[in-house]
């Protein structure tokens, strides 16, 4: 969507709030959808990069039991 459309979705564009100007209260909340919709995708990512660094130690581990053999 961003690519194409240059804006996060639900989030008015620069053009369209030039022209249209922008309730605030509805754009606060659809502002903290979208903090909460990224902090959601940080715990995500963070659980994938800790499952990935126990896979990598784990690799680095029988990788030095084989160079020792």
């Amino acid at each position: 969507h961003i690519a194409k459309n240059g804006h996060l979705p639900e989030i008015p564009s620069e053009s369209e709030v030039t022209e249209n100007g922008i309730n605030l209260g509805e754009m606060d909340a659809k502002l903290l959808q979208k903090i909460e919709e990224l902090t959601l995708y940080m715990i995500q990512m963070n659980k994938r990069v800790n499952q990935l660094e126990t896979e990598n130690q784990q690799l680095r581990e029988e990788v030095s039991t084989l160079k020792n053999e």
